[in-house]
């Protein structure tokens, strides 16, 4: 039996049959949405992806064993169930009878077993790898069933297969090499062309096991000025645009006939420093650094207020309230007196790169932490590229600073193993660690205890915080802008829009 799809759907037209409602807009048999967005993917490779351009793309064509749903609980996906054994050590999966990838295959336990090896397998470069390095071995018992053996009991590890970046591959299509050139996924959509930052054709699968797609397909255009896509909005050349410049999306309500939906999200804009070059490899400058940024400045001025100031942790439930972390209240002199302990009293010189066009706001948050920081001497230029030179250079950690918006996740680990444990694929990106991070984050993962889980993670946010690595800013909104023959569409805290695959459109 598939997954069920379309609750909100029939709940609406059961109640316009209900009112007798004359000739009320109904959902199309076989519509097209028409849709933009300013970002164009950089890759087709679910398991390398990093940037959100890619991975918006990639959840609409591949599935995970589960996903993440709007009240972020872990929902079924390709998996209807799954279970740990009472020792934590072994964690099994019943696999969806109805899964099939796009081209009518059935989504068997071995095409599983071979995308989590693929992913494990060093040389593929997964951007994920570390969530899932506790998977000592995986078993295909039968033509229904996954159980993923663990070297320890692994609390996130659940939530890291709830990520695209832990997509459900064809073994066929692994074996053939065709990962990241063709696509071939179990999910709602399939990518029948791809003209880079030009745009996109997906096309409803009809092997999709989570039930009808409400359209028959998305036309995607890629508009990097996103007052082209409010106007193409205006005048019904698009029905549904994801919006990230929050200038655009608060003009959006004053136009009849366009509703626009914010979402608070998980994902956070941070500064990240090289505590590997320079000044920055001495902690007293990396604090003062921190002292002297003003984020709700930062945030005001970047994003016209429209987010909150976070301390590392982003997910509700392990948030941490930002004034009880190192100088999250603005000290100039502090800063100043760091500074000069440090020997760097007339400061230094230093880049900063930021990325066109995700987030669009990155240009105005560089210009405002240049202002800043050049209060305590510190002399930032600024560097923008594009995003694909952008994620190059951070794949490979190469920068001075870097303004970044990150993904957040619903659980700690998950969010930070691959950046703050010795093991973490993306260490190197991160530019620091130390014993204390990398116990912190041990101890969380195999900790089953809720309430010790949050006080390890409090400590977490505290020591990290005040080593300064990077420094935390503010978490924004998601904006989405649709027109009246939209419906159906419900926003994610992750950010996703996998929520399309329920969206109608009427005549």
């Amino acid at each position: 039996m598939g997954r069920p799809r379309f609750k909100n759907l029939v709940s609406a037209v059961a109640v316009a049959a209900a009112l007798g409602v004359a000739g009320a807009a109904v959902p199309a048999a076989a519509a097209t949405l028409n849709m933009a967005w300013s970002q164009d993917a950089t890759g087709l490779d679910p398991h390398k992806q990093t940037a959100f351009s890619s991975l918006r793309l990639l959840e609409l064509v591949y599935e995970p064993l589960v996903r993440t749903d709007s009240e972020l609980n872990i929902a079924p996906a390709i998996a209807t169930s799954w279970e740990f054994s009472e020792d934590g050590r072994t964690l099994t999966f019943k696999l969806d009878p109805d899964a099939k990838f796009s081209n009518g295959d059935k989504v068997m336990p071995a095409d599983v077993k071979a995308s989590f090896e693929r992913i494990l397998n060093e040389e593929t470069g997964a951007s994920a790898r570390a969530n899932f390095l506790s998977i000592e071995s995986i078993d295909t018992p039968d033509d229904g069933t996954v159980v993923f053996n663990l070297s320890q009991p692994d609390v996130p590890l659940l939530t890291a297969m709830s990520s695209i970046n832990a997509a459900i591959v064809p073994a066929s299509a692994i074996e053939a090499g065709t990962i990241g050139t063709e696509t071939l996924g179990s999910g709602p959509f399939v990518l029948t062309s791809w003209e880079p930052n030009s745009r996109e054709v997906l096309a409803a699968n009809a092997n999709w096991a989570g039930g009808e797609v409400g359209v028959d397909g998305i036309n995607i255009s890629v508009l990097p000025d996103e007052t082209a896509i409010l106007a193409a909005l205006r005048t019904n050349q698009v029905d549904f645009a994801l919006i990230n410049d929050p200038l655009v999306a608060t003009l959006v309500p004053n136009n009849p006939g366009l509703t626009l939906t914010r979402e608070p999200v998980l994902n956070y804009h941070v500064l990240q420093l090289n505590a590997d070059r320079g000044a920055m490899t001495e902690k007293k400058v990396r604090q003062a650094i921190s002292c002297a940024i003003d984020r709700q400045d930062v945030l005001d001025a970047a994003l016209l207020g429209e987010g909150k100031v976070t301390g590392p942790l982003t997910m509700p439930a392990y948030a941490t309230d930002p004034s009880e972390l190192f100088c999250y209240t603005p000290d100039l002199e502090k800063a100043k007196a760091l500074m000069a302990e440090a020997g760097y009293e007339d400061g230094f010189s230093a880049k900063v790169m930021a990325a066109t066009g995700e987030p669009p706001t990155a240009a105005a948050e560089a210009q405002v932490i240049q202002s800043q920081l050049g209060e305590i001497g510190i002399d930032l230029e600024i560097e923008m590229m594009e995003l694909n030179v952008y994620i190059d250079r951070w794949l490979k950690g190469d920068f001075d600073m870097a303004v970044a918006l990150n993904g957040g996740r619903t659980d700690p680990y998950t969010m930070y193993n691959r950046y703050w444990t010795k093991d973490g694929n993306l260490a190197h990106v991160a530019h620091y660690g130390d014993d204390t991070l990398d116990s912190l984050m041990q101890d969380g993962r195999v900790e089953t205890d809720p309430a010790k889980r949050k006080e390890i993670f409090a400590e977490f946010s505290r020591h990290i915080t005040e080593v300064s690595p990077w420094i935390w800013l503010y978490t924004g909104y998601s904006y989405t802008a649709a027109n009246d023959k939209v419906s159906g569409f419900e926003a994610n805290p992750t950010g996703s829009l996998f929520g399309l695959s329920a969206v109608t459109v009427s005549e």
